[in-house]
């Protein structure tokens, strides 16, 4: 048994926290704010882990309090999120292996990026590609959580120096995950990075006169949006190519982490396979446009990649449309994670490929 600190409590969150515990670890469940902390600690799930409750063996709003004298940390936030939380855990000087579940897109270099400014030794470092779980909270229901889906394969990759969050994340989270060489192809294998935005932006007038009242992997995944995820997603494969990696496309990636069906994702139809998930099937649309599809989304996956393929070399339209797209739609997606947030400016390939090695 593991003391393990899960930060944050949204669906991911109250997910990571039921399952772990199921498995007999010790929980402690951080959140920014109290009222979306499950009361007294328990949390009840119901789906495909089955129905029940777990209770945390803490919860808190207190960093401080929740990390002390646990054996790993995992963060389970939006990428919204990650930057006030890292900094907490730097002033914290927290040393025990962190895993991002998920790490977003660059959410490992972030975090570096963090330590780094603040001149506190950086901890074993991990993050995984995609998070676990699909997962929703029931509105005004701090404590329940529906999961859809559990992810069958992960890929999962460590900073330099960071093994042991790599075996830690191993050990929470048994069979799930498969190693990939550095964080560049874990960051880059964020499905949301190639799912979310062709729908976000082609089905905006819809999310605002209707306020979500639709599926969005289903009724808003046309196959017109499938064409031009098709075109974001290889201009993703080719900055991966860029750093040395192949990587399968959106709809493979999706049927190794079991959220479209394998027979689909094969015969290489994208919108067919993703309106045939069940984990995603029954999902709303965004009910507005300050929903994190476009206001996390843009800023923290667009940006990173296209600041991960300026490095590259490697032309990326279809990414750079969207983008000023999203920024001119909703008035904002400005900041999030570019270059310099990465910490990744003004290096080459080579360069790049040096800090994620070692």
């Amino acid at each position: 048994m593991s003391v393990v600190a899960v930060l944050g409590a949204g669906g991911g969150g109250l997910s990571c926290t039921a399952e772990l515990s199921l498995a007999g670890h010790s929980v402690r469940l951080w959140n920014r704010t109290e009222a979306s902390l499950p009361g007294s600690g328990v949390i009840s799930y119901s789906g495909v882990l089955g129905e029940g409750s777990v209770t945390a063996a803490a919860s808190s709003t207190d960093l401080r309090v929740v990390l002390d004298g646990v054996d790993a940390v995992v963060v389970s936030l939006p990428a919204l999120g990650h930057g006030a939380v890292f900094a907490g855990l730097a002033a914290l000087g927290c040393a025990v292996p962190v895993v991002l579940n998920p790490g977003h897109t660059g959410g490992a270099l972030h975090l570096r990026r963090v330590f780094a400014a603040s001149g506190v030794p950086l901890p074993p470092v991990a993050e995984l590609s995609t998070l676990t779980y699909v997962a929703r909270r029931p509105p005004g229901d701090p404590g329940g959580v529906r999961i859809t889906g559990r992810a069958g394969r992960v890929r999962c990759a460590a900073l330099p120096g960071g093994e042991a969050a790599a075996a830690c994340a191993a050990a929470l989270f048994p069979g799930t995950l498969s190693p990939v060489p550095d964080v560049l192809a874990t960051s880059l294998s964020n499905v949301n990075l190639v799912l979310h935005p062709p729908g976000a932006i082609l089905s905006a007038a819809w999310v605002e006169a209707t306020g979500g009242a639709f599926t969005f992997y289903v009724a808003a995944m046309t196959d017109g949006v499938g064409r031009v995820v098709d075109a974001l997603d290889a201009e993703r494969r080719a900055v991966a190519a860029a750093f040395g990696h192949k990587l399968p496309s959106l709809a493979e990636e999706m049927a190794l982490v079991g959220t479209v069906p394998s027979s689909l994702a094969a015969a290489g139809d994208t919108a067919a396979a993703v309106r045939a998930g069940e984990a995603n099937k029954t999902l709303r649309a965004p009910d507005s446009l300050g929903h994190r599809y476009y206001r996390e989304d843009f800023p923290y996956a667009v940006t990173p990649f296209l600041a991960l393929a300026a490095i590259a070399g490697v032309d990326t339209p279809v990414a750079a449309a969207l983008l000023t797209v999203a920024r001119a739609l909703t008035g904002g997606c400005d900041g999030g994670l570019d270059a310099a947030g990465l910490g990744i400016g003004g290096l080459t390939v080579d360069g790049l490929l040096g800090l994620v090695r070692g």
